[in-house]
C-alpha cells in the first residue's frame, strides 16, 4: 500500500453515462495538478446524489448521504479522508477514515458512497500511483462536451424521448424545468437539466 507521500490526490470532475454498463454512470475523477482522469462506474442512485451536490441542488428531503453526514456531525465524528486503495476485477475498493478527536477508525466503503460523503464534508480523496497508472487516462475538455452531443439526434430531438432536446431551451426555461423536477423529486432528470444549464450559463458573455 502506498505511503502518505506517494498517494495521489483526486477531485471530482464530472459525470457521464456509462458506455460499458446500461443504467450506470461513469464518475470521472481528476488527478489534482496532473493530466490523468479515472472513470469509476457507479449506480444511478449514487450518481444522483453526487450530481445534486455538484450542482449545489438542495432536495426538499435529505438524501441518504446527507443523513449520514448530519448524523456524523451530530456526534462529533469527522471524515478525514477517502482512500481508493485497490482496483481488482474492474472494481475500485475504498476506505473512509473517521475521527472523533480521540479515536481514528478506517472502514471499507463502496467508492461511490465514499465520494458522495467526501463531497459533502470537503474531505480529500486519494489513490495510489499504481491505480492511477492502471486505470487513468488523459482526457481533453473538448472530448467531454462532444460526449453529450453523441446522445442526441441531428433533427434537434433527444434520441431517448421524442421531444425537443433540452439544449435548445433558453436559460429561463431550463430554470423553470429544473425547479419543477426538484419539486417532484425527479433527481436524475434534474441533474441532467442542471448540467445543461451550467454549460449554457458558462457560455454566456459577461
Amino acid at each position: 500500500m502506498a505511503t502518505n507521500e506517494d498517494r495521489i490526490r483526486l477531485k471530482v470532475m464530472g459525470l457521464s453515462y456509462s458506455q460499458i454498463q446500461a443504467g450506470a454512470y461513469a464518475l470521472i475523477l481528476a488527478q489534482v495538478g496532473g493530466p490523468y482522469r479515472i472513470p469509476v462506474v457507479i449506480g444511478a442512485a449514487e450518481a444522483q446524489s453526487i450530481a445534486l451536490k455538484m450542482e449545489s441542488i438542495t432536495p426538499p428531503r435529505p438524501m441518504t448521504h446527507d443523513i449520514f453526514v448530519s448524523f456524523a456531525h451530530a456526534f462529533g465524528v469527522k471524515l478525514l479522508e477517502v482512500f481508493i486503495y485497490k482496483f481488482e476485477d474492474g472494481i475500485f475498493s475504498s476506505e473512509m477514515t473517521f475521527s472523533d478527536g480521540e479515536r481514528t477508525v478506517s472502514i471499507d466503503s463502496r467508492t461511490s458512497d465514499a465520494i458522495a460523503i467526501a463531497m459533502r464534508t470537503g474531505a480529500p480523496i486519494f489513490t495510489t500511483p499504481e491505480i492511477l497508472e492502471e486505470t487513468g487516462f488523459e482526457m481533453e475538455i473538448k472530448e467531454e462536451g462532444e460526449s453529450h452531443e453523441g446522445n442526441e439526434e441531428e433533427d434537434g430531438t433527444d434520441s431517448t424521448h421524442n421531444e425537443p432536446k433540452l439544449e435548445n431551451y433558453a436559460v429561463e426555461e431550463l430554470e423553470k424545468t429544473l425547479n419543477k423536477l426538484i419539486e417532484r423529486e425527479e433527481y436524475e432528470e434534474a441533474a441532467k437539466v442542471a448540467e445543461i444549464l451550467k454549460r449554457k450559463r458558462g457560455g454566456q458573455q459577461p
